[in-house]
């Protein structure tokens, strides 16, 4: 803790600097999970050293970990004490604070909510440089506003998480539809069931859909195999739920220990791996090449070469929360207009306003506390000015069915547009009152700014990356060069010591 003390210390007298002169600047926390286009900025107030976990109490069942721990290091802390946090975002490199900042749901979200309603508190370093604490009890206000708020408020610089008792396996069943509709109406059954801890879905096709239950637990059948997603010779997770259900038969179950399950969509960052393979065409797609180029192939390092290739810029990326009665009709539009398949299902209780979390509009203003998100990952049409095109036409009919997007993801709106959809003079009073004026808006860290694109591709080297395979191969290259590369190689959570403890 006197660590802790001392850089917040500094920190804090950095950005009080800043705030004195009105000088904007950014935060740097040493890695991202974003998926927007990384640009440039002027100043810049480095806090990638809040990187520890503090304390881990059995008795109280709380941790307190700084911002930059990420979710592998924090699970296997908290195992290690037979706990687990009740809302673990599925990929290792996400942050506790980038959960708290940002928007953290999983499949254990229908029951826990965003991973920001399971903090007790966060100390906060305000843009005047005063270091304070919010809570739900004290100064909820900014407690609220902050999460969400891309750490537009203020700097987040200690976290207290609520944790859970944890099991050794997750009992996991895979229930198959044959239809868009009957999906919904499953995950949607699942989340009223009282014994399900987890539940998700992933949409392979129209007629092949496959809803996924979780139930913790501590026994498992002897005959029953151990099943794991995480090493070099397991099977990527969606490949293996498709190839589970590939009959019409429904019910077959897997037992995974619970740090495998937590992180099962790691490798292939859910299915957007598998576009790297579109990308380089004589690479073919089998378990061979998955097997030779595995290191590539987790989310630490394809975030890494997908932002140094380029191809964020034209990679559609978009999460979205619907009302179940629309989610349908959402899910028809997108298959019109993108062909993107598969596609992630998962139950989420709502967020009522005012919040920069997606929340659903019900006609007549009828609030309901579920809503389905629905997560689309794919490549976008070539062309620069029909991309942007189809996003911004996609931001709008989520509007129009009642829904919202992830604020992690693409976003097209103009300014106007984005105030006429998120409450601008409730998150106007909070940087005022919390002395925010230095630090970006939410609307200037998530809008792509389509002009600078453009002029970037003057630039002789952006403009070689935008030609095939140059981006790509540059990507890779950069990926494998980087600190998130030895992070992989040197990780513990996937090793058998760990998950089988």
């Amino acid at each position: 803790m006197d660590r802790h003390v001392a850089e917040v210390k500094k920190i804090s007298s950095i950005i009080k600097k800043f705030g004195d002169g009105k000088e904007a600047y950014r935060i740097h926390h040493g890695s991202t999970n974003s998926t927007r286009p990384q640009r440039a900025h002027g100043r810049v107030v480095d806090i990638s050293a809040l990187s520890n976990i503090l304390s881990v109490d059995r008795t109280a069942l709380t941790a307190t970990v700084e911002p930059n721990v990420p979710m592998d290091r924090l699970v296997e802390a908290t195992m290690a004490e037979g706990l687990i946090p009740p809302v673990v975002m599925e990929f290792p490199g996400i942050t506790t604070g980038g959960g708290f900042a940002g928007t953290g749901g999983e499949s254990s979200s229908f029951r826990h909510g965003f991973f920001d309603e399971n903090v007790n508190w966060v100390e906060i370093i305000l843009g005047n440089g005063d270091v304070v604490r919010a809570s739900p009890t004290e100064r909820a206000d900014l407690f609220r506003g902050a999460a969400g708020a891309v750490g537009t408020l203020g700097t987040v610089t200690l976290l207290e998480l609520r944790l859970t008792e944890a099991k050794r396996y997750v009992k996991t069943t895979y229930h198959r539809t044959s239809s868009v509709d009957k999906a919904i109406a499953k995950v949607g059954e699942e989340t009223g069931c009282p014994e399900n801890d987890f539940v998700d879905g992933i949409l392979f096709a129209p007629d092949h859909g496959v809803v996924i239950t979780g139930c913790l637990t501590d026994e498992k059948p002897d005959e029953e195999p151990v099943v794991r997603f995480s090493g070099r010779r397991d099977p990527w997770f969606y490949l293996h739920v498709q190839e589970r259900t590939r009959s019409a038969d429904s019910g077959p179950v897997d037992y995974v220990p619970l740090p495998e399950y937590l992180f099962r969509y790691d490798r292939a960052g859910f299915w957007v791996a598998r576009s790297g393979f579109t990308y380089f065409p004589f690479m073919p797609f089998s378990r061979v090449m998955r097997w030779l180029l595995d290191d590539f192939m987790h989310t630490r390092m394809l975030y890494r070469a997908l932002h140094a290739s380029g191809e964020s810029s034209r990679f559609v990326i978009q999460d979205l929360a619907l009302p179940y009665s629309t989610a349908s009709s959402f899910i028809d539009y997108t298959v019109q207009n993108f062909n993107i398949w598969p596609l992630w299902l998962c139950p989420l209780r709502r967020t009522s306003p005012p919040t920069f979390h997606p929340f659903t509009t019900m006609p007549g203003g009828r609030e309901e506390t579920e809503m389905l998100n629905i997560g689309v990952w794919g490549w976008g049409p070539k062309d620069r000015h029909e991309f942007v095109a189809k996003n911004r036409e996609l931001e709008e009919r989520v509007r129009q069915l009642g829904g919202m997007k992830w604020l992690y993801a693409h976003t097209y709106y103009t300014e106007e547009e984005f105030w006429n959809v998120y409450d601008q003079e409730w998150y106007g009073g909070l940087r005022e009152k919390y002395h925010a004026g230095s630090l970006p808006t939410v609307y200037d860290k998530v809008k792509v700014d389509t002009e600078a694109r453009r002029e970037e591709l003057h630039n002789w080297r952006q403009s070689a990356k935008s030609h095939w395979p140059v981006g790509g191969v540059w990507g890779v290259w950069k990926a494998w060069r980087s600190r998130d590369y030895h992070l992989h190689r040197n990780a513990r959570w996937n090793k058998p010591s760990f998950v089988q403890a």
